[in-house]
């Protein structure tokens, strides 16, 4: 049987293992930060009727440019945002590719702050970008002084900012954001992926994007809207970076059917960002429970926590998987993190971790 190694593969590919997240058959799956609420009856008709209305035409390409979904995503971004400001993807994932295939690239290096989202080192081996991973503080945070003296050290051509971070939770102070764009020489990316799971009064990187023309934020409808399986990520900048984007996108990369869905879910926004307040409260109470228990855990301001388990995190993985529960190992000694479902997902997590005591 022909394996990787028999074939002419990139030396840097070999050895690696692709990014994903087990998919196993149990009980409560809570380790891929999906939101757990089903999409709302309504919702999936009005979907249905838009995507039936682009079947006859599937013989033509769809609108490369995506303009009447990029005006769709900029009105619900507000900020005095434009179809100009906007450009979308197949998930944010394919956003931040694009942004390292324009602005990374061989010869040139990204830096993220690590723990951090786990695509980002992947989509710059990818792309041919050069990696740096950055350091927080040992409680997971970062301060303006700390980013600042890393980007100062190495110069990197591109900057990811996650707020709220991922697998940690915590948003950033507004502080990091401003400083490291004075700072840096290059684009500084803020992904915001969580952002609709904010606590109230955090500040989104969107409130200071006039005048900050290397400054992007990337945003996705996986989470908050329930839209994971629809794959519609995008990013808000100055018109120059999406003009800068679309040297590099593939041609017609949102399909018809893609373009009309997102369209839909966004104009049933506010039945579809209804459960956001109810998966926030299974956050909190997952944060309450498990420090009253004698846990660290992290400040989240995402829909997901991070715990710490004594031992092992693969044997408390493991344990918890055998209670019929399912949460992310990332990697972190001693650290896991669960997804804030439904409270009939949290009650089944909070008594699965009654095995780890």
């Amino acid at each position: 049987m022909t394996t990787l190694d028999d074939l002419p593969i990139r030396d840097d590919l070999r050895g690696r293992s692709p990014y994903g997240a087990p998919q196993l058959d149990v009980p409560v799956r809570l380790n891929t930060n999906e939101n757990s609420y089903p999409v709302p009856e309504p919702v999936v008709e009005a979907i249905g009727k838009a995507v039936a209305a682009e079947l006859r035409d599937l013989n033509r390409y769809p609108d490369r440019d995506a303009l009447a979904l990029r005006a769709d995503l900029a009105a619900y971004l507000g900020h005095g945002l434009t179809a100009d400001h906007v450009w979308a993807a197949n998930g944010s994932n394919e956003i931040q590719q694009q942004l390292l295939q324009a602005f990374g690239g061989p010869g040139r290096t990204a830096l993220g702050f690590t723990p951090a989202y786990s695509m980002h080192p992947l989509l710059a081996l990818g792309t041919g970008t050069g990696w740096l991973p950055g350091v927080r503080d040992a409680d997971f945070g970062l301060t303006a002084a700390a980013a600042v003296a890393q980007v100062r050290e190495h110069r990197p051509d591109v900057v990811f900012l996650c707020s709220p971070n991922n697998p940690t939770g915590t948003a950033l102070d507004p502080a990091v954001v401003a400083a490291v764009l004075a700072e840096a020489p290059g684009m500084v990316v803020v992904d915001e992926a969580y952002a609709e799971f904010a606590r109230p009064g955090t500040v989104s990187a969107l409130a200071v994007l006039p005048g900050h023309p290397r400054l992007v934020v990337t945003r996705t409808m996986s989470k908050a809207f329930g839209f994971a399986g629809g794959r519609l990520g995008y990013l808000a900048a100055d018109p120059a970076v999406v003009a800068a984007v679309q040297l590099v996108r593939l041609p017609y990369h949102l399909s018809a059917l893609t373009q009309a869905a997102a369209r839909a879910a966004l104009a049933h926004r506010d039945a579809l960002l209804g459960t956001v307040s109810a998966v926030m409260a299974q956050r909190d109470r997952i944060v309450a429970e498990l420090r009253a228990r004698g846990h660290r855990v992290a400040d989240s301001d995402a829909n997901f926590v991070l715990f710490h388990v004594d031992g092992d995190q693969g044997a408390a993985w493991r344990t918890l998987l055998d209670a019929g529960v399912l949460v992310r190992d990332v990697g972190l000694p001693g650290w896991l993190r669960v997804t804030a479902g439904t409270p009939a997902e949290t009650d089944a997590f909070l008594t699965a971790m009654e095995k780890l005591s």
